[in-house]
C-alpha cells in the first residue's frame, strides 16, 4: 500500500488555530539568534549584571540561550505566540498614593505561565495532528534557557525595546510571549524580523526611579526594581529603598511610559484582568497576614512563589515611604515576627516613621534579646 504524504500546514492555517486558541498574535522564527544579541548576552554575563540569578551564567545553560539548536539540535522553527495583558488604565497613576501598594500589572491575577502553558500544549498537540509524519515539539514560557524577545523579534511579533523588553505596534509593551520548538519546516511563513521603531525616544530610560539602564537596550538587572523585589533575597539594598516608593511587586515604569502604548488595549483575557483586591490595596491590609493566609490570599498568583518572608520585605519597605503613622503599632509586633527578614524591615520601616527619642526608645527595648547579624544592622545603621 502506498504511503499517504504528509498534510502541509500553512501559516495562514497556524495562525487561525493560535488564535482560535487563545494568542493574540503568531510569528514563526529561524532557530537563531541574531549576533548583535548574542553579544548583548555576554556583555551582560560578564557584566555580572544578573545579580544572584546565577543560572545566567551558567556554563551548560549559555551555549542553549545563545542557540537554540544547542537547546535542542532537531528544532526547525520556533513558532513564537504573544497574548496581550494591557491594562485598563496608566499603572504609573498609583504613584500619587503611596499608602497603596503598586503591583505590576502582570500578577494581579492568575500567574500568566500556567494558562500560557496550557495553550502551547494545546497547539502542539494540534500541529503534530495535522502533520501525520512523526514530526516533534517542545513548548517553553520562561522555562526554560530561550532568548525569548530576539526569537520574537525574528518572528515580526514585536521589536526589543530599549528597555529591553518586546514592544509591539499592536500592542505596546504588555504581550506575554511563549514558544513551540518543532521539527516541521513552516517554509510559507513571513521570514522577516520587526524593524526597531524606538527611534530617538528614551522615555523608559529616564523614567527608570533606579537607573537600572546604563545604556539604551542595556539593562542592570542589580539595579531594577523588578528584580530587587521578586529575585533577591535578603534586605532591599539601602540605596534603592526610598526610590522603590509604593512599588512591592516588580515595577512597570519603563513600560508604561512607552508611546507605542497608545495603540494598545486592554486584554480580554478573564484571567489576566485585575483582582479588585489587587488593584490598590493599602499596604497596611497586608500586615496581619500570617503565612497560612498569605498563601490562601495569593493561591494561583506568582507572588505566592516569593513567599511571605520577601513579600513582607518589599511591603515594609513600601510603608517606610509611605510615612503612615498609624500603621507603627503593627509594626512593633513584626519586631516579633519568627523571620529575621521581616523584623530587619520592620525596624528599618519604623526608623522613617518614628521621631528620633521614640525610635530610640523602642531599640533599646529590643535591640539586648537581638541575636540576627541581619537585624542588628538595620538597628545600628538607624540609631
Amino acid at each position: 500500500m502506498k504511503a499517504q504524504p504528509a498534510k502541509l500546514i500553512s501559516f495562514d492555517m497556524l495562525r487561525t488555530k493560535a488564535r482560535e486558541i487563545g494568542f493574540d498574535v503568531c510569528g514563526v522564527a529561524r532557530p537563531e539568534i541574531a549576533a548583535r544579541n548574542q553579544q548583548r548576552l555576554d556583555e551582560f554575563v560578564a557584566g555580572q549584571e544578573f545579580g544572584s540569578m546565577a543560572w545566567m551564567a551558567d556554563p551548560e545553560r549559555l551555549p542553549r540561550r545563545r542557540d537554540p539548536r544547542v537547546l535542542w539540535e532537531d528544532v526547525k522553527s520556533v513558532i513564537v505566540l504573544g497574548t496581550n495583558y494591557g491594562p485598563a488604565q496608566d499603572p504609573l497613576t498609583l504613584l500619587d498614593y503611596p499608602d497603596r501598594a503598586m503591583i505590576s500589572v502582570y500578577a494581579q491575577n492568575r500567574d500568566y505561565h500556567d494558562l500560557i502553558k496550557k495553550r502551547l500544549k494545546q497547539l502542539a498537540r494540534w500541529l503534530i495532528e495535522q502533520s501525520e509524519a512523526g514530526e516533534q515539539v517542545k513548548v517553553f514560557v520562561d522555562t526554560a534557557p530561550v532568548l525569548e524577545k530576539p526569537l520574537a523579534q525574528s518572528a515580526a511579533i514585536g521589536w526589543q525595546g530599549k528597555h529591553t523588553n518586546v514592544v509591539s505596534r499592536t500592542y505596546g509593551s504588555w504581550l506575554f510571549l511563549g514558544e513551540v520548538f518543532t521539527t516541521l519546516e513552516l517554509a510559507d511563513a513571513p521570514n522577516r524580523a520587526e524593524i526597531d521603531h524606538c527611534g530617538s525616544c528614551r522615555n523608559c530610560l529616564d523614567a527608570c526611579p533606579t537607573a537600572a539602564f546604563p545604556a539604551p537596550y542595556k539593562l542592570d538587572a542589580r539595579k531594577c526594581i523588578s528584580y530587587l523585589t521578586i529575585e533577591h533575597d535578603g534586605m532591599i539594598p539601602r540605596e534603592f529603598r526610598v526610590a522603590m516608593g509604593n512599588r512591592i511587586y516588580g515595577c512597570d515604569d519603563c513600560l508604561s511610559v512607552c508611546p507605542w502604548n497608545k495603540f494598545a488595549s486592554r486584554t480580554e483575557e478573564l484571567a489576566f484582568i485585575p483582582r479588585a483586591e489587587l488593584t490598590a490595596p493599602r499596604l497596611a491590609d497586608f500586615l496581619d497576614m500570617d503565612d497560612t493566609a498569605f498563601r490562601a490570599f495569593f493561591t494561583g498568583s506568582p507572588i505566592k512563589r516569593i513567599g511571605r518572608e520577601k513579600f513582607f520585605r518589599n511591603v515594609l519597605t513600601a510603608i517606610g515611604n509611605a510615612g503612615d503613622r498609624q500603621v507603627i503599632p503593627q509594626l512593633r509586633s513584626l519586631l516579633a515576627d519568627p523571620s529575621a527578614l521581616i523584623r530587619a524591615s520592620a525596624v528599618w520601616a519604623l526608623s522613617r516613621l518614628m521621631g528620633r527619642d521614640e525610635f530610640a526608645e523602642v531599640r533599646q527595648s529590643h535591640l539586648a534579646d537581638e541575636r540576627d547579624e541581619t537585624v542588628l544592622t538595620e538597628w545600628n545603621a538607624a540609631a
